[in-house]
């Protein structure tokens, strides 16, 4: 099973140490290298927490509106619903590890996706994905939720998403990272 997986378009890479459906504590985890500047936009999770530990460098994080600055060894949560981020506002690539509690198959699989499409050039300058389906997708499975006026973005990717998961689209096009 694929545990590596690198993004060309934000330049930063991902190592699952730990998928939710391996033996032992039914946890995500996955080490993360964030290329200076790199990070993510503010969002949320319903229905799981993430536990931050900086393994190397220096790592940002916001949780509700707070930015903390960690150095290695260090930890930080992000607890459910918290509005939270991370980045590195260093000018050196960082290496941290996150731990989804519960884990999440829609979470590790929005990330294989994620950056399949993004290592297929599928994405935007900006990592987004070209298809507003595929960003929906990416929503719905991971259980994100976005904050602000973006939240008034969120009934329409997760309607899109569901039509893709109906009509095949998904299986398709999508599918095929995540095995």
């Amino acid at each position: 099973m694929k545990r590596l997986f690198e993004n060309p378009s934000i330049g930063d890479w991902i190592y699952f140490q730990k998928f939710v459906h391996e033996p032992g504590e039914a946890v995500t985890i996955i080490d993360v290298e964030l290329k200076p500047g790199g990070g993510n936009g503010l969002h949320y999770y319903e229905t799981y927490d993430e536990y931050f530990e900086c393994l190397e460098g220096e790592l940002s994080l916001e949780v509700d509106k707070k930015i903390v600055v960690l150095q290695p060894g260090e930890k930080a949560a992000a607890p459910r619903k918290s509005v939270h981020r991370f980045f590195n506002h260093s000018a050196d690539y960082n290496r941290f590890r996150v731990t989804i509690s519960p884990g999440h198959a829609g979470f590790e699989n929005t990330l294989k996706i994620a950056y399949g499409l993004a290592s297929d050039g599928l994405v935007k300058a900006n990592g987004m994905p070209k298809k507003f389906w595929h960003m929906g997708a990416i929503v719905e499975l991971s259980d994100t939720n976005l904050p602000g006026l973006f939240s008034l973005l969120q009934p329409l990717l997760r309607r899109s998403a569901r039509r893709a998961f109906a009509d095949g689209r998904y299986q398709q096009e999508l599918q095929p990272y995540t095995m």
